[in-house]
């Protein structure tokens, strides 16, 4: 009796394994295709705008015009910046001119000084993210908060910190 215990503990032990290993695969097969694209990015960052180091990583995507991978990190002169790599809709780079842009991070407003004028701005809201992006032929910040239980999406200038626009309030 003791035996026939014992073994079920290692039959459901073993089942409980492979189900996690069936998961972590798909997880993996689902993702490859992204973490290709985030990879390609990186490495057109790198050749392109001098990046020697990455801290960040963030797709954003506004429009079919507008699928820019946002990469910060460093630079050969050891300067933080923020590299923006426009994709097309084939989920390729696109070339050509203005297809890859860069700013210096100091030159420019950063996340914290952001999340700051944020807060002092509109108060007590539940920030969903905010991120590098691009809109209106402009690169910027991108807000996407909750507030009164209405979602909401807005827009700030990546150099200074102006809003551009009035924002858009997701329907109910």
């Amino acid at each position: 009796m003791r035996r026939n215990r014992k073994k079920w503990i290692y039959i459901s032990i073993l089942t409980v394994l492979l189900i996690l290993f069936g998961i972590y695969q798909f997880y993996v097969y689902v993702m490859k295709d992204q973490w290709a694209e985030r990879d390609l990015a990186v490495s057109i960052a790198e050749q392109q705008a001098q990046l020697t180091s990455v801290t960040k990583t963030q797709k954003s995507v506004w429009g079919e015009d507008s699928i820019y991978w946002t990469i910060e990190g460093l630079n050969n002169e050891n300067k933080p910046i923020m590299v923006w790599v426009q994709f097309g809709l084939d989920r390729k780079p696109i070339t050509g001119e203005n297809s890859v842009h860069t700013e210096l991070i100091d030159n420019s407003i950063s996340e914290d000084e952001m999340y700051a004028k944020i807060a002092s701005e509109l108060g007590n809201i539940e920030i969903i993210h905010l991120q590098p992006s691009y809109y209106n032929k402009t690169y910027v910040w991108q807000l996407f908060y909750k507030q009164e239980g209405k979602y909401v999406y807005r827009f700030y200038q990546f150099s200074d910190g102006t809003e551009i626009g009035n924002g858009y309030q997701l329907p109910d």
